[in-house]
């Protein structure tokens, strides 16, 4: 009966193992393709803050958002 528990225990471990393995390196990939969009997002800021929006369009969305959060 104890080898029937060791190789269960030894199969549980493993499992737990693996698993905890992948989403370790799923959360560094992930890190690491944030940070990388990131990084090439930085121009494209530039360029969207220079073409702007009308000043009565946010207007209408602050307007908007302000009458939504009001409910």
């Amino acid at each position: 009966m104890s080898d029937l528990m060791y190789e269960g225990l030894n199969l549980a471990l493993y499992g737990m193992g693996t698993v905890f393995l992948f989403l370790t390196l799923l959360v560094g990939a992930t890190v690491l393709m944030s940070a990388l969009i990131g990084l090439t997002e930085r121009g494209d800021n530039e360029s969207q803050q220079q073409t702007g929006l009308d000043p009565k369009i946010l207007a209408a969305i602050g307007a908007a958002i302000y009458q939504h959060r009001k409910r």
